[in-house]
């Protein structure tokens, strides 16, 4: 075997490791909270009331206050996601100034949240006067996976055939006509991409719910879009770290982060399972 095979082979072995070793870790994460929060899933843990402190009890008002976190944000950063995705891959002129505002998209997907938690309290809470609620926590979080959105969306955007623009223009129908028969069915599979990681984020964030919407103990329900709410990471983040006994609250983290586990996978799958029917109805 000659030298550069040899060489070829080492790299392709370490990189069979690394993916390997990277999988086992996660994998281990993951069958760890499941083994262990499967003993505390209860239907009264999963409908009951926080009791002392949230050290005992049940998690509901943080499994509705999430949700609503969640849901909010995706609506608001969906939509506006896409937009800006049709209209730097579509409309904008492909110059030096595009090319600064795709920098200045893919800069901000990799700012630190706790950066969008003191923006969204700066902004939301306190200069608009929304307090810390459920709007000014789902406007932060969207402002966050926002940037997650306008990527995907515009590659799926991108990555569709330019002949079918060019034979939609040229049979007479309009630019938008075009974007919204010929191009948006066949990139939404990719844009929805979009979606499902950014409700994973948004789901898991800690920082900036912390300063916009979540509350330390609250047991009770949500009544409108202005109140404060529980939410699984943070009440997972103060079982953790905060109580005085680690060890007499063990379930409860387990069963907070299994519940949590949950949820997000019951939101990307319903995202997977829609754009798996695109896929299905849209292919090129």
């Amino acid at each position: 075997m000659t030298p550069r095979r040899k060489t070829e082979a080492y790299v392709y072995h370490l990189m069979r490791a690394i993916t390997y070793f990277i999988v086992f870790v996660i994998a281990y994460i993951i069958l760890d909270i499941l083994y262990n929060g499967a003993t505390v899933l209860r239907w009264e843990f999963l409908v009951g009331y926080p009791r002392k402190s949230g050290a005992e009890g049940g998690i509901l008002p943080a499994i509705l206050g999430t949700f609503c976190l969640v849901l909010g944000s995706i609506t608001v950063a969906l939509p506006l996601g896409m937009a800006s995705a049709i209209y730097l891959s579509e409309y904008a002129r492909q110059g030096r100034w595009t090319r600064m505002l795709r920098l200045a998209i893919v800069t901000l997907a990799g700012v630190p949240s706790i950066v969008f938690g003191l923006f969204g309290l700066g902004l939301f809470v306190l200069f608009m006067g929304f307090g810390a609620s459920i709007l000014a926590g789902s406007l932060t979080l969207a402002c966050m996976i926002l940037p997650t959105i306008i990527v995907a969306g515009e590659e799926a955007l991108r990555a569709v055939p330019q002949t079918l623009r060019e034979g939609s223009l040229a049979l007479g129908a309009t630019q938008w006509q075009t974007i919204r028969k010929n191009v948006l069915p066949y990139a939404l599979p990719g844009m929805l991409t979009g979606s499902i990681l950014g409700i994973g984020r948004a789901a898991g964030e800690t920082a900036p719910i912390l300063l916009t919407a979540a509350a330390f103990y609250l047991p009770k329900l949500p009544r409108s879009i202005f109140d404060q709410v529980m939410a699984l990471p943070y009440h997972l983040y103060i079982l953790a770290t905060q109580h005085p006994d680690a060890t007499k609250v063990r379930p409860m983290q387990y069963g907070t982060a299994f519940v949590l586990l949950l949820l997000v996978l019951g939101m990307s799958l319903g995202a997977i399972l829609l754009r798996s029917r695109f896929r299905k109805k849209y292919k090129w």
